[in-house]
């Protein structure tokens, strides 16, 4: 740790990998490997446009309830259809979805991925009402990877990857997260089998995550989503 003096007291950070000074921002050599990002970013004057390096910046580790993960793919958009598995059967439908922000994150000291899913709706009312129907179809909405592709869907009778996706409405906005493996497959498949994506990051041996690892996971990425909504 290093301490900084700042207003006649001492401001003491936690270093990061890349930091010019170590816990005071990356280095330009870090900020340079900006994670791929699909779509078009929200326009400037929208004062509450999701833009992705508002909430994660790029080279900012995001820490929540002792998990820390990286970000990785972004995909955004105001056509919050692109964020479901199958359009055919669209759960947000009526619900007045305006904007849609989607992140995948990798965990630093685990080997597991996450993708965190962020919708914006003109109300409270809306946000709550989408966010049942997203609880009520599980799977609903896609699983971003981390080169900002979205995961094939599951086969059926497949293991959970962690439970179900964690749906919460925070204000009216609505996130939607749920972990993986380190390669993007549920907990329990099988390497190559059915619906398995290509190894993003392989599971070291020994070291697969538990169920319990990737629930942890998601519920820190989920109160990340959402904190910044709470007043919203």
């Amino acid at each position: 740790m290093v301490g900084v003096v700042a207003a006649g007291g001492w401001i003491i950070t936690r270093p990061t990998p890349g930091d010019y000074i170590p816990g005071l921002g990356p280095s330009r050599n870090d900020t340079a490997k900006t994670p791929p990002v699909v779509g078009a970013p929200p326009p400037r004057t929208d004062p509450e446009g999701l833009n992705v390096d508002n909430f994660f910046p790029a080279q900012r580790p995001v820490e929540a309830a002792g998990y820390r993960a990286r970000r990785n793919g972004v995909r955004q958009g105001d056509n919050c259809a692109e964020v479901l598995q199958d359009r055919a059967q669209d759960p947000l439908k009526d619900t007045g979805c305006q904007a849609y922000l989607a992140v995948s994150f990798t965990g630093q000291d685990r080997p597991v991925i996450s993708s965190v899913t962020m919708l914006r709706f003109p109300d409270q009312a809306s946000a709550a009402k989408a966010a049942d129907a997203l609880r009520a179809k599980p799977g609903a909405v896609a699983f971003i990877l981390a080169d900002a592709t979205t995961a094939p869907a599951l086969p059926a009778g497949a293991a959970k990857q962690g439970g179900d996706p964690r749906v919460e409405a925070v204000g009216h906005y609505v996130t939607v997260t749920s972990s993986r493996t380190a390669d993007g497959r549920p907990a329990g498949a099988t390497a190559g089998g059915p619906g398995a994506p290509a190894a993003q990051n392989p599971t070291p041996a020994g070291s697969a995550p538990t169920e319990q690892m990737l629930d942890e996971a998601t519920r820190a990425l989920s109160y990340a989503a959402g904190s910044p909504f709470v007043w919203m």
